[in-house]
């Protein structure tokens, strides 16, 4: 209970509020992906607006490799759109090995609901989900997130864990550092959600994530522009 009040002190007194119009002056975020500390590929982000509407592309691409051969491989292509602070639809394709992965959610104003088709889960949703993206730190104050991949809702509970310093791209962060994970621990283990966090307190960008799940994996903040 403890450090949960801390971490609503923590979100709640700072300037992680603003959504959108905190990204304004980012056109491109870039992200490279680890496992086990090797380099295997990049999560990128791209920013177009047109007055209060804003789009945000993703892109990605991983491929593990285990003497040579490809074993996992992930592309991928989303697209968010927003009117202001509110998502109206988010649109993907995932190629996963030879599976394919799919949402298409669109924004009901009449209900105030989402409405959700995809490869794991078809139905309504409410509109307090997010987008299990990491470009924004809105991950880090829902209680439930829509898979970027497949559309299914899955309840967190995010932990603040402490205030740390770390390295990366020879540069030094001060962060806040948090637990994101499912709010039911008894879901399989490849279900679950079960990711560190680092927050840049400085810019309130997500700079590094890290899991563990056949390896060790990361995702670094690279640039901004």
């Amino acid at each position: 209970m403890k450090k949960f009040f801390i971490l609503i002190i923590v979100l709640f007194s700072s300037n992680v509020l603003a959504h959108m119009e905190h990204y304004n002056k980012y056109n491109k975020i870039e992200m490279d992906i680890f496992r086990n500390g090797e380099l295997i590929g990049y999560n990128y982000y791209f920013f177009t607006r047109k007055g209060d509407e804003t789009t945000v592309t993703n892109q990605i691409k991983f491929s593990v490799k285990v003497f040579g051969a490809t074993i996992f491989q992930v592309e991928g292509y989303g697209e968010e759109k927003y009117l202001k602070d509110q998502l109206i639809s988010y649109n993907s394709k995932t190629l996963q090995n030879d599976k394919e992965k799919f949402v298409n959610l669109v924004f009901d104003k009449d209900e105030n609901k989402f409405n959700i088709k995809g490869s794991s889960y078809s139905g309504e949703a409410s509109i307090n989900n997010t987008i299990g993206n990491w470009w924004s730190h809105k991950i880090l104050q829902t209680e439930s997130q829509i898979s970027p991949v497949s559309g299914s809702i899955k309840e967190q509970v995010v932990t603040f864990m402490g205030n740390e310093k770390i390295k990366q791209y020879g540069k030094t962060f001060e962060v806040d550092h948090f637990k994101l994970n499912s709010k039911d621990m008894l879901i399989p283990k490849d279900k679950r959600l079960d990711f560190d966090i680092w927050l840049d307190k400085k810019s309130s960008m997500i700079i590094r994530v890290s899991y563990s799940r056949m390896g060790d994996w990361e995702y670094r903040l690279k640039s901004l522009k």
